[in-house]
């Protein structure tokens, strides 16, 4: 998991919408949206709320 990737999950997690999380980060939707499809595919979820979850249970956030 990238650095990036995790801080796109942890905005997530916050329970910002992928426009929120784009502003707070200084990225495109578009970008945000690869990083969350990126970390879902990787920690093997169907939501980015659930990768979020992952990534907090196993203390990636």
């Amino acid at each position: 998991m990238t650095d990036r990737e995790v801080d796109v999950l942890r905005v997530t997690g916050e329970g910002y919408a992928v426009t929120e999380i784009a502003a707070r980060l200084h990225l495109a939707p578009g970008t945000v949206r690869n990083y969350l499809s990126n970390a879902m595919r990787k920690t093997q979820t169907r939501t980015r709320h659930e990768a979020a979850r992952y990534a907090r249970e196993h203390d990636w956030l």
